[in-house]
């Protein structure tokens, strides 16, 4: 069985054929399979409720998510499911309702797919909610799990917001895998090298890019997700602010480039998809840094 975020499932052809009768419902159901619909319902129980053709279909509080019952997974959780996919596996018949589980699906999806992640795989993601402190995403069957704000980029940010938006599919990798099973993520090493980035740019280049850090000595401007380049001081440039730069020079060594800021303006910060730069399965070790240069960034999975 193959186990993917919620929503990915909705509108394939083999989920609306299970979902378009009793009948495929009940195959579904002693096929064990995983099905997906949108919750258009939760009610003051905080049952979530689905529509099926001629059927009407609830997943039970205690059966809305794993961790509901102990309490580490909040009622919150199912109200913020109405209007949104919902995957669940089929449970039982009652006239013209059909009981259904998203705890079963979970607990599927963590028992034959997450429990066999290892540090360094690379695993398609949905993201689900931005904080400050980084982006929760969807792993499988709306299991979340936490891509931190400092593994989005190599460029400094302030919140994942400038990268990532809501329901943004993404790549990532798994950075680690707590005891309790939790996840973390990390997107900077598919986003390519120092090299890899800075290759996509040459001296005498004007182009644009997004202030990232302003100091005294001068402002730092992101031209990809992983290369930011250092401008001289300007008075009244603030971070955010779309810039026009020209590339004075690149310095591989020093994993440096020297810009020029021609103009900078506010105007939409609207986060590109991202580029990848590795269509690889799994990762070992990673080095940002060109060879030969004195500081080294690398990541070892």
């Amino acid at each position: 069985m193959k186990f993917v975020p919620e929503g990915d499932l909705l509108n394939t052809a083999e989920n609306i054929r299970a979902c378009s009768s009793e009948t495929t419902l009940r195959l579904a159901r002693d096929e064990g399979r995983i099905l997906e619909s949108r919750a258009l319902l939760c009610d003051n129980a905080h049952n979530l409720h689905v529509s099926f053709e001629g059927l009407r279909g609830v997943i039970p509080r205690h059966e809305g998510a794993v961790g509901i019952d102990s309490g580490t997974t909040r009622d919150v959780a199912l109200l913020a499911r109405v209007n949104k996919p919902v995957q669940f596996m089929v449970e039982k018949f009652c006239g013209d309702t059909v009981y259904l589980s998203r705890r079963a699906a979970q607990l599927a999806c963590c028992k034959e797919y997450l429990s066999t992640l290892e540090a360094g795989d690379i695993i398609p993601a949905t993201v689900t909610h931005l904080e400050p402190f980084g982006a929760f995403c969807d792993v499988g069957a709306g299991i979340s799990a936490l891509l931190p704000v400092s593994c989005l980029c190599v460029s400094r940010i302030d919140h994942p917001a400038a990268r990532l938006s809501v329901p943004q599919r993404i790549k990532a990798v798994v950075k680690g895998i707590d005891g309790c099973g939790r996840i973390t993520l990390s997107m900077k090493e598919l986003l390519g090298t120092w090299e890899e980035n800075a290759a996509m740019f040459s001296p005498g280049d004007t182009v644009p890019g997004i202030v990232r850090t302003v100091e005294s000595y001068g402002i730092f401007v992101e031209l990809t997700p992983n290369l930011s380049g250092l401008a001289e001081y300007v008075e009244g440039v603030k971070v955010g602010m779309q810039a026009s730069v020209y590339v004075k020079s690149i310095l591989q060594d020093k994993m440096k480039i020297k810009l020029v800021l021609v103009d900078a303006f506010c105007g939409d910060n609207i986060p590109l998809p991202p580029r990848y730069f590795t269509d690889c399965a799994k990762l070992w070790h990673w080095r940002y840094s060109p060879e030969g240069c004195e500081k080294i960034v690398e990541s070892f999975f």
